[in-house]
């Protein structure tokens, strides 16, 4: 490899127009490639990318095409086990986005073929890398709120955008809207909370969205709206606050870190934290708020507050030996199976403990 990461894209639709986007503002990056079977798709990622790339008839193609240096998975979640394949064969940089699979067998196999691969493989857990959610973990981790005992998060936001083939209406292509978007928070809490869970109980339903569309005669099965807890093994608990139809929310994700000396929280887009020390009964607040800024060219390249920008400068060091892998595909194993014990308890009307899924 040169200077230059020569990119390929696997799945053309619209989280991969967003890596287009900041792919074109991370200096040394170039898009040479794309699989899509869909047309339309092709053509709007060409149309995104400034020029005609080489269309690929499969990931196979690409991998022997011996073109490209990096390869971004952004095709359905369902196919990315399949798809990863003969990319890891051809020892390929590999930025894979979330979630790694929609089946815990699928995600252990990943993660046992990544173990030990000579190449960059990095789970696409953009979340972590928001400038105000990376400011507020490293706060929490230096100890601002003394040791951690509660964490809160919560997402109230628009429903799911229709996808090619609208896929995502379907927890047998998604893994279920705890997996498919949840994988994120879960993701968060075992980075701000340094542990791992030991059981979750999630109370989810789809109450609201979709309840009138059909496919094929089938009514979308997703949760739209879902309470979680999570139990980590250091003793912090975890709470998950997703809405699907809150859209005109002020903030879209609020983090709240409590600890034994202090509370912190984290809002985006607002960009604040807000530091709040314990001071006992009826005295006067001591409330600190700062802004975390955000390269303006980062947050008008995608709809995750700079995030997809910073970790496509973050997988680029990676790749030139500058940096580490900071997303493993353990990671992605990890948070997939979260998001399955929430689906199966949700399901269920049960506990889960993370060790009926062997972990």
């Amino acid at each position: 490899m040169g200077d230059t990461i020569r990119w390929g894209i696997v799945g053309a639709g619209m989280m991969a127009i967003e890596h287009i986007a900041n792919l074109k503002l991370t200096p040394g990056s170039s898009i040479v490639a794309l699989v899509d079977p869909v047309a339309t798709s092709i053509e709007r990622a060409q149309a995104a990318i400034g020029a005609d790339v080489t269309v690929y008839a499969d990931p196979a193609a690409l991998a022997a095409s011996g073109t490209v240096d990096a390869v971004l998975i952004a095709s359905p979640n369902f196919t990315h086990h399949e798809v990863l394949g003969p990319l890891l064969d051809a020892r390929l940089n590999i930025l894979c986005e979330k979630p790694l699979a929609t089946t815990l067998d699928d995600a252990r196999d990943i993660a046992a073929r990544v173990a030990g691969y000579d190449k960059v493989f990095w789970t696409g857990m953009e979340y972590r890398y928001m400038p105000p959610a990376a400011e507020f973990i490293a706060q929490v981790h230096r100890g601002r709120v003394g040791h951690l005992k509660m964490l809160s998060i919560r997402e109230h936001r628009f429903p799911f955008l229709v996808k090619v083939g609208d896929w995502n209406r379907f927890n047998r292509n998604t893994g279920g809207t705890m997996v498919e978007k949840c994988c994120h928070f879960f993701d968060l809490m075992r980075v701000i909370v340094e542990s791992e869970p030991v059981r979750v109980f999630c109370s989810g339903a789809a109450g609201v969205n979709h309840r009138d569309e059909t496919y094929g005669g089938e009514v979308p099965d997703i949760i739209d709206n879902s309470f979680t807890t999570v139990d980590f093994a250091n003793g912090v608990r975890a709470m998950l606050d997703l809405s699907m139809f809150a859209d005109g929310a002020e903030n879209q994700e609020e983090i709240v870190a409590v600890g034994d000396a202090a509370r912190l929280d984290c809002l985006i887009p607002a960009g604040e934290i807000v530091y709040s020390p314990r001071v006992g009964f009826m005295n006067p607040k001591r409330v600190e708020r700062s802004h975390v800024a955000v390269d303006p060219a980062a947050l008008s390249a995608g709809q995750h507050h700079g995030a997809t920008f910073y970790q496509h400068q973050a997988f680029a060091a990676a790749v030139r030996g500058d940096g580490p892998v900071a997303v493993t595909a353990d990671d992605g194993l990890r948070a997939v199976a979260m998001g399955l014990a929430a689906e199966i308890s949700a399901r269920e009307h049960r506990v889960v403990e993370m060790g009926e899924l062997g972990l």
